[in-house]
């Protein structure tokens, strides 16, 4: 499978908001001049309002990509643009300035926070370093902050974050992620750690703001279900390649790569009574340092052959703007049932928790559903 090729890339028509350009990032294993080769040349881009879904297995490079994103590692090569400006070839002090506009919410909410400060503070402390407003102005803007996200302000002022909740903590992350009004999100796992009734009501929380604030997100995760829930369009990620980028509904209804298919089918059905979905995969992935040759997937694949240990493929489009990097893409529809999904989706789009019933979260007209913990 590959990142190499451009075809998946939208034109100057689209009002693009970021842009990455055959990424690179390698990291040195020890003194042995051996290397791991995290993200091997992918490329993508994001419209302005648009929320991508990057999905992979563990280990497949996908936060990697969100901090190289940021300069959090620099990239080993590639560009990254970002409104225009090229982030590679900024000095320090401009690429700082620069994440102003592009935030971070990290998977462990907790760890994130400053365990010595009060919350309040936490989320005040990015306005102080960039002396945004009067003081006034700023304990106004975070009042209105904490509530968006559904954190009593008062509360904030004389608790630390380990008197909150998991969900609580990272709904605090978020705040501290709005309160420098960014254009762009980089969500890194933000729910993963969460139990799943609270996944649900932040994945909510993260769809009202970014219709309140005017966000771009970069949606990491593992859990293809959590991805199609709020992602507009979805990449998926294998051994640091690109293998498969489309539409969300597309995709989940007519994979064609055969890792996308497997990700898929490995999906737990909440029925105790329902048949397992047919799926061979070979082995675990192979190490980052030596990769395979060809496709990277190929010692995994069931569909693979010659051509597949020799030849890297391209990504390539097999329907509107849905592109697959295979030699051998899966033919004709496949058959899996959305019932795997265990938060399933209504009319407007809007998760599901376990009981089937729909959670709302934040804004004016709906009140935040307290967190049970996690």
């Amino acid at each position: 499978m590959a990142g190499t090729g451009d075809a998946h890339l939208r034109g100057t028509d689209a009002d693009i908001l970021l842009r990455v350009d055959d990424l690179v990032v390698e990291f040195p294993v020890g003194r042995t001049g051996l290397k791991v080769h995290a993200v091997s040349g992918i490329s993508f881009d994001i419209a302005r309002g648009e929320t991508l879904g990057l999905v992979g297995e563990s280990g497949c490079g996908k936060s990697t990509t969100g901090r190289a994103v940021m300069q959090l590692p620099e990239p080993t090569s590639g560009a990254v643009t970002f409104e225009g400006r090229e982030l590679t070839s900024l000095s320090r002090s401009e690429m700082r300035e620069a994440r102003t506009h592009m935030q971070m919410i990290f998977q462990d909410p907790i760890s994130s926070l400053n365990p010595r400060r009060k919350v309040r503070d936490i989320v005040l402390e990015p306005l102080h370093i960039w002396k945004k407003g009067t003081k006034a102005e700023r304990e106004t803007l975070v009042d209105k902050v904490l509530e968006d996200v559904g954190i009593d302000p008062e509360r904030a002022k004389t608790s630390q974050a380990h008197e909150f909740s998991g969900g609580q903590c990272q709904r605090i992350s978020i705040a501290r992620a709005l309160v420098l009004d960014p254009a762009l999100i980089i969500c890194d796992e933000p729910v993963s750690a969460l139990d799943v009734s609270v996944q649900a009501q932040v994945i909510n929380l993260l769809e009202d703001l970014k219709e309140r604030y005017g966000l771009t997100l970069v949606f990491i995760a593992h859990d293809l279900a959590v991805v199609k829930n709020i992602s507009d369009r979805v990449a998926v990620m294998y051994l640091g390649k690109l293998c498969e980028v489309g539409p969300s509904d597309e995709l989940y209804r007519q994979p064609l790569h055969p890792y996308t298919n497997l990700l898929l089918a490995s999906i737990p059905v909440p029925d105790p009574e329902a048949e397992a979905l047919p799926h061979e995969v070979v082995g675990e992935p192979p190490s980052p340092v030596l990769p395979p040759s060809g496709c990277r997937f190929h010692p995994r694949c069931p569909n693979a052959q010659d051509r597949c240990s020799a030849e890297e493929p391209k990504l390539r489009e097999m329907g509107e703007g849905h592109f697959v990097a295979c030699h051998f893409p899966v033919e004709g529809v496949v058959s899996w049932d959305e019932t795997v999904l265990a938060r399933q989706v209504t009319t407007d789009g809007r998760a599901h928790d376990a009981r089937d019933e729909p959670i709302t979260v934040g804004g004016n007209a709906t009140t935040p559903v307290p967190d049970s913990g996690g």
